[in-house]
């Protein structure tokens, strides 16, 4: 990232999260121009990382938003992010937030099951305003990667059927208070074959001819997200492969073409630094016992994700050590045997390829305070969340009336 690892710790201490935006950048530019001569959005899939100040960024490169709740709707507009650029995704959405999003007015709001549909419908007609819509399609395509994180087959709570889609684009069609202008899937995240993707793609597509046949007119295909990054070797797709697959897909359509990159923007461009307390064995087996914990990045323990985790300037003849952190559960561990060399206090280990669904999936378990978040720009530092102390973990509960139990 250009700057000196041990001078950032000695200034915003660790645990840390450090996200380098130029390169950020890069990701960005890199799948626009992919798409370049074809109509397109990049909205970028805001639960892989939040930080307001990172939306800013994005904002400023032209970039959507696909937010899965309503405070990340507001997130991104409060960043600056474009109404038209914003679609609201997601399984559960409650009554308040789908009358928040249309009174927001923002691109539109997918929809994933009939009765979602007849809530919106309902809420849109009491506020008297046309909801513009997709339909989140599942189309029973194996995505080749790890089960938590597969959301394109019937198996999955995502999306719905052929069709049960084709039908409930016919009554929306039909709905004064429904507008379906777009068509949206997602088969699953961490994608590094492209076949499934292009099965996909041209199983939607065929869905919106016959939809264009009865005069049914799509204009937003939403690809999703999903496109894979490396964390252990893997060979991710090529942004220009990837365009192609899918502009060949939707040949004869007019459409616009969405995309939902997250993990993609942000998995490589993001680290953790973290801190050695000490080491210990039992018997045979070592532990490297580290200032973070689960708590602070969860993926290692919620489905085994790996993450490389090297040593900060430190020699040695390395051997494996289970990385593991202060939190009260057998669980909580960043990695298992990581070769690593013999370590001290204070020590700094850097774990990799954290930028994505690290610190949007921290808590305060343990009470523990959520840790600093840092971004690195042209060669200099910026503090874009301070770290939590206890004040802020107990500011909700102080403010409430506990007189009754005294």
């Amino acid at each position: 990232m250009g700057l000196d690892i041990k001078t950032l710790v000695k200034k915003y201490d660790t645990p840390l999260y450090l996200y380098d935006f130029n390169r950020v950048e890069k990701q960005y530019s890199s799948l626009k121009e992919a798409f370049s001569g074809k109509k397109s959005l990049i909205a970028y899939a805001v639960k892989a990382n939040s930080n307001l100040s990172l939306l800013k960024y994005l904002a400023k490169l032209g970039s959507g938003a696909d937010c899965v709740s309503i405070g990340e709707v507001k997130r991104a507009l409060k960043a600056g992010i474009k109404k038209y650029k914003i679609i609201f995704s997601g399984v559960g959405k409650r009554d308040s937030e789908i009358r928040e999003a249309l009174e927001r007015d923002i691109l539109l709001i997918n929809l994933e099951s009939e009765a979602e549909m007849e809530r919106v419908e309902i809420i849109a007609k009491e506020l008297g305003v046309e909801a513009r819509i997709s339909i989140r399609v599942n189309p029973n395509v194996d995505a080749q990667t790890h089960p938590y994180i597969s959301t394109g087959l019937r198996e999955n709570k995502f999306g719905v059927d052929l069709d049960v889609a084709k039908q409930m684009y016919i009554y929306a069609k039909k709905s004064e208070n429904l507008n379906p202008i777009g068509i949206h899937f997602h088969i699953g995240s961490q994608l590094i074959e492209l076949s499934p993707i292009k099965e996909a793609c041209e199983i939607v597509a065929d869905l919106v001819r016959s939809l264009e046949a009865i005069d049914i007119d799509i204009r937003f295909f939403d690809v999703g997200g999903g496109l894979g990054v490396v964390y252990n070797n893997e060979t991710p797709i090529n942004p220009t492969d990837y365009a192609l697959t899918i502009i060949r897909a939707i040949k004869g359509l007019d459409l616009t073409i969405v995309m939902e990159p997250g993990r993609y923007l942000m998995a490589n461009s993001g680290i953790f630094l973290t801190k050695v307390l000490y080491e210990k064995r039992n018997g045979d087996k070592r532990f490297v016992i580290v200032d973070g914990a689960m708590n602070d990045l969860l993926r290692p323990s919620l489905y085994s994700a790996y993450h490389k985790i090297e040593a900060l300037q430190k020699d040695g003849e390395k051997s494996p050590a289970d990385v593991v952190g202060p939190v009260c559960e057998s669980g909580d561990f960043l990695g298992k045997d990581v070769p690593l060399p013999p370590l001290d206090h204070g020590d700094i280990l850097i774990v990799h390829s954290a930028g994505a669904y690290g610190f949007t999936m921290s808590s305060n378990y343990n009470s523990r305070d959520r840790v600093a978040e840092v971004a690195i720009y042209n060669g200099k530092d910026y503090l874009i969340r301070k770290r939590e102390s206890f004040s802020d973990q107990i500011r909700l509960e102080e403010s409430c009336d506990s007189t009754w139990i005294d």
